[in-house]
């Protein structure tokens, strides 16, 4: 499967955006060959499981976040989000493509990782990615948004991050989620309607994205 899954529900990408999207796949794939920073199995899917799945990031900021949506997307806005525990750069750098205009800080406690995220980020000219080996919970600073693709449960997550956002974290998980999202909010102290949950089937009808979602906290 390659690119054309992910102009299919994002038709409207400069020249330069479509080439740096064909430029993932086989910077991975040798990367992959050094590193296991992706799964095997998952390599003849990348753009489905890893490109798109990140790219629901996106689809949700643009139908439930419009004002986002514009800031992020306004060159002179200088809207700032922090991916934890991004691995090899997902959901980071295929949001850092989708939004040019905004700056990605890329976070991971694994050097290896981090190292190839900075690396791919470098080679497709990545000019608003940095990276960082850091744990999130040691990062200083405050961040508009924060990104992550399922590195834990919410209630332990949600501390990770506090206090470091001002609009919200989209975070994507799957399965059943309604006791994760109940702890979360227990141990969080937080409202049930600071949780807002997104099937991403309703967008994406592969099988693959059966029991996934995105999840919004504010």
């Amino acid at each position: 499967m390659n690119a054309e899954v992910i102009y299919k529900f994002f038709p409207v990408l400069s020249a330069g955006q479509r080439q740096q999207i064909e430029m993932l796949a086989p910077l991975y794939k040798d990367w992959n060959s050094k590193i296991n920073v992706i799964s095997r199995k998952d390599t003849d899917c990348f753009y489905l499981h890893h490109v798109l799945h990140s790219a629901a990031i996106a689809r949700f900021i643009a139908e439930f976040l419009p004002d986002l949506q514009a800031r992020m997307t306004n060159p002179e806005a200088g809207i700032s989000v922090m991916d934890v525990g991004c691995g090899g750069g997902f959901p980071g750098i295929p949001l850092a493509i989708l939004y040019p205009h905004s700056r990605f800080l890329l976070v991971d406690s694994i050097g290896k990782k981090i190292k190839v995220a900075q690396a791919v980020a470098d080679s497709i000219g990545l000019n608003n990615v940095t990276t960082l080996h850091s744990r999130a919970e040691e990062v200083d600073g405050k961040f508009d948004l924060i990104v992550s693709r399922a590195v834990t449960s919410l209630s332990n997550f949600i501390p990770w991050v506090k206090d470091k956002f001002s609009e919200g974290i989209l975070y994507l998980k799957g399965g059943n989620l309604e006791e994760e999202i109940a702890e979360a909010i227990k141990k969080c102290k937080l409202r049930p309607s600071q949780i807002f949950q997104k099937d991403i089937t309703d967008w994406f009808s592969d099988e693959y994205f059966q029991e996934k979602k995105v999840l919004f906290i504010k």
